[in-house]
């Protein structure tokens, strides 16, 4: 294996750990700011619950205040009864007595309901206590282990940035040069070639191709663009009685409201996907250079069928599985979503190796429209 491709692999590696490590080290924070809110809401609750038995108890000494009023004016107007010198100033003073017992009766009802509501307050307040200093606890402990796991973290970090370093000091700068521009754009930039398929996309290389990378050419992916090697330690039997079947490709509707093709030979932009879709009496169409999965120029809109308003399009291309709603599209932005460009260019690959099993159906796929060829 060449001394370029080693070091590639170990800098994946090491960029694959460097990552999983900045991520432990942002997540640990935001798990802490987690308990942290919970601890807020559990001091919420206990304040909640301290302040609760403080109304009671104001309430109660109001009511008793009450009470002890109304029972002075029960004096005071038994007093004045027995000067009173007429029946009807006589009844009004018993009047009055009896609406003061009245509330009195009223305002001890009350102080009894506080006092067994004083019960569950009490009890409430105790919980919320322990759950308190349950949680201070737990959260000093997590605390303790964010801040030694991050120390951990950010020590191997120092050791892998220092390797990786190392690793990028001694690739060719061309090469590496890719591999840093596909890896931000796929999250790796290199990969493996096995029975004649790249393992990131899973496209299978022409024969010719494949031939020189096993003869020690430095090649990339034509479909993925990551830099790709091989190891015949790796290699499984490619014998025609060993090999499994490839399952059956399945066919796009030609009545489909989208369709999806490829097209090699795009004037402006080389291989490209086309999405056509149908919506009333309209058609669009959008086309996304088929390695990077970026939309190229501006959605296109005609009258009618796609296949009558887009005819210079289909003619010659290949016909793809694909069918995603206009909001999901909408959404992409101007960019197909890695897990969507992945189907279709495995589905392009399926469809050509199909091609290539079948000489005439590859032949006639040059002559017919495209929603007949490889479907």
């Amino acid at each position: 294996m060449h001394p370029d491709i080693e070091n590639l692999l170990q800098l994946q590696q090491a960029d694959k750990e460097i990552r999983r490590l900045q991520d432990e080290v942002a997540e640990l924070p935001r798990r802490v700011a987690a308990i942290e809110t919970k601890l807020a809401k559990t001091q919420g609750q206990l304040t909640k619950a301290r302040d609760a038995v403080k109304a009671d108890e104001a309430s109660r000494r109001k009511y008793e205040t009450t009470i002890q009023e109304q029972r002075a004016k029960i004096s005071k107007y038994r007093d004045q009864s027995l000067d009173v010198k007429t029946n009807d100033q006589y009844k009004a003073l018993m009047h009055e007595i009896q609406f003061a017992e009245q509330e009195i009766r009223a305002t001890e009802d009350k102080i009894l309901e506080l006092m067994v509501a004083a019960e569950k307050r009490d009890s409430e307040v105790k919980v919320a206590e322990a759950e308190l200093k349950a949680e201070t606890a737990e959260i000093e402990k997590e605390k303790a282990a964010a801040r030694e796991r991050t120390a951990e973290d950010e020590a191997q970090l120092a050791v892998l940035r220092g390797k990786r370093d190392g690793f990028r000091g001694g690739i060719d700068p061309d090469l590496l040069a890719h591999y840093d521009r596909v890896s931000k754009l796929r999250g790796t930039g290199i990969a493996e070639v096995r029975n004649q398929q790249c393992q990131a996309c899973q496209v299978m290389l022409r024969p010719q191709s494949y031939n020189e990378l096993i003869g020690g050419a430095r090649m990339t992916c034509d479909t993925c663009q990551r830099i790709i090697y091989y190891d015949a330690s790796h290699e499984e039997s490619t014998s025609a009685h060993h090999a499994p079947a490839r399952p059956r490709r399945h066919r796009p509707k030609l009545d489909a409201p989208q369709a999806w093709y490829y097209r090699s030979d795009d004037p402006a932009h080389g291989e490209v996907f086309l999405c056509l879709t149908k919506a009333g009496a309209q058609s669009s169409r959008r086309v996304f250079d088929l390695h990077s999965g970026r939309m190229v120029g501006d959605v296109l809109i005609r009258e009618g069928d796609y296949r009558q308003a887009f005819p210079e399009d289909i003619t010659g291309a290949i016909r793809l599985n694909g069918n995603w709603s206009e909001a999901e599209m909408e959404s992409w932005g101007t960019e197909i979503p890695s897990l969507a460009l992945d189907s279709l260019v495995y589905d392009l690959a399926a469809a050509r190796t199909e091609m290539s099993a079948r000489p005439a159906a590859k032949h006639a796929a040059e002559e017919i429209p495209s929603e007949q060829a490889a479907s």
